[in-house]
């Protein structure tokens, strides 16, 4: 068993420790943000986490995510329930008329959600009780203590350096810092290759708004959570204690829809969609936050076939991430901190670059696949928004778009075809798994590949911004 230094006490991280930890590892993790969580109920107004930009932000946790916590770490789920966290079936919440009677197997897109803050301190609570694993709150890790390369190897890592300059030891360092991860400098500092890096703006810019019910329950689902129309996605988040969120999502070279940050025109916006209209009719808790300049970002360690260092891995989103606007982020780090307790179960972390070259194998095949779906899907939706501003139809020879296209439009008339669709959007399923069924692509392109661009109810691009305009 091994000796773990964690960084980041964030969901990826805590999430790790877990993991780790019910494995006989002994794990410390490290967060530089000092306060201490409240009480998960108590989360959302008495919790301040600076080094989180969208600690406050709108959140959602697939039914993916669900399972695998439920595996897991099941005591997560039963805390955030018993903080108020929302338990429900994101199908059987679509209008029956869409789905048809529930079946056999669609307890599959069962869901445990709850705003970012209330989630975080039910997986903070689980974590402080699991045995094997500790927090270090007001530890701020500044640097590498690692061992000189040679010429045949790349520098060990043995530990971290933290503020002050005290330095701890471990067995292996997990970067889980998020977006914010300052791996790649430090392990230049110590000598080591720059790790390999794809990054750009994702393009995307958020206007969201929290609610808070006044009569007791949540507005009625009338559609998926996410919605595209012309020019803009729209997202309808339920959550915990009667909350939920609504969040609009456009290009952020789109200067005209940066009059949303008014919350007078962000409302009437929103009121010229019937389908999310209703989720208007709350409490507003927030003003209209905005998010801007994500960045799609992906690390890899090992470059031209060898580890730039051994000792250290990046897990969640310290190794990738993207727009935050389908949901996966969560997902995809859990199941990547799931490959790497895997990992260890079959390498000796005495044997250090086996295991960074084991674990950079493992990633390669189970979560990378699903951040270059989800990249993809980014890249096509983002020039079709443009595309929509500049008034002419998006056009791509890339049949899996088309493919994307036809799934939701034929997901609105065939009952199957919603339960396929929803597993996609739920990361149940990839489209290679889905349309190994017989029969169901010819299916979807049959119903869907002769359906408008966009099928729901919505404005054009001059009805949304006669709405908007003075």
């Amino acid at each position: 068993m091994a000796e773990v230094l964690v960084l980041g006490a964030g969901l990826g991280g805590l999430s790790t420790a877990m993991l780790l930890a019910r494995d006989g590892h002994q794990v410390t993790v490290l967060e530089r943000d000092p306060a201490e969580p409240p009480p998960p109920a108590q989360a959302w107004e008495a919790w301040e986490r600076r080094g989180v930009n969208q600690f406050h932000l709108p959140h959602f946790m697939l039914a993916r995510w669900r399972a695998l916590m439920g595996r897991e770490v099941p005591e997560v789920l039963d805390e955030l329930t018993a903080a108020g966290g929302l338990r429900a079936n994101t199908l059987a919440m679509l209008p029956e008329s869409r789905r048809g009677p529930m079946r056999d197997g669609d307890e599959r897109f069962e869901i445990v959600t709850a705003r970012r803050p209330v989630l975080e301190a039910a997986v903070a609570a689980v974590a402080s009780r699991t045995p094997g694993v500790t927090i270090r709150r007001g530890v701020a890790a500044t640097g590498l203590l690692t061992d000189p390369p040679t010429p045949t190897r790349p520098p060990h890592v043995r530990g971290v350096l933290t503020r002050g300059g005290r330095a701890l030891r471990a067995d292996l360092v997990v970067d889980c810092c998020g977006r914010r991860s300052t791996l790649g400098p430090w392990l230049e500092a110590v000598g080591a290759r720059r790790p390999l890096e794809e990054r750009e703006d994702s393009g995307f810019v958020y206007y969201a708004r929290h609610f808070r019910t006044r009569t007791g329950v949540l507005p009625p689902a009338r559609m998926n959570v996410l919605q595209h129309y012309n020019s803009v996605s729209l997202l309808t988040l339920p959550a915990d204690n009667g909350t939920w969120s609504v969040v609009v999502t456009a290009s952020s070279r789109d200067r005209t829809l940066r009059v949303l940050r008014d919350p007078r025109r962000w409302h009437a916006a929103l009121a010229q969609y019937p389908l999310v209209a209703h989720w208007l009719d709350g409490e507003p808790i927030t003003g209209i936050d905005v998010i801007a300049g994500i960045e799609d970002r992906y690390r890899r360690l090992v470059v031209d076939g060898r580890p730039v260092a051994t000792g250290v891995v990046a897990v969640a989103d310290a190794w990738a991430c993207t727009n935050p606007s389908l949901g996966r982020g969560a997902t995809i780090g859990l199941l990547h901190a799931g490959c790497l307790r895997d990992v260890l179960r079959d390498v000796d972390p005495g044997d250090p670059e086996k295991l960074v070259r084991r674990f950079d194998e493992v990633t390669a095949a189970v979560a990378e696949p699903l951040y270059r779906m989800t990249l993809g899907f980014d890249r096509h939706r983002l020039a079709e928004i443009d595309a929509d501003i500049a008034g002419t139809p998006y056009q791509t020879d890339d049949k899996r778009w088309k493919v994307t296209k036809a799934t939701f439009a034929a997901s609105l008339v065939d009952q199957d075809i919603a339960r396929a669709y929803h597993s996609l959007a739920s990361l149940l399923a990839t489209p290679d798994e889905l349309f190994a069924e017989p029969g169901l692509l010819d299916r979807v392109m049959k119903l869907g590949a002769g359906a408008p661009n966009y099928p729901l109810p919505g404005p054009t691009r001059q009805e949304l911004l006669a709405a908007v305009g003075d």
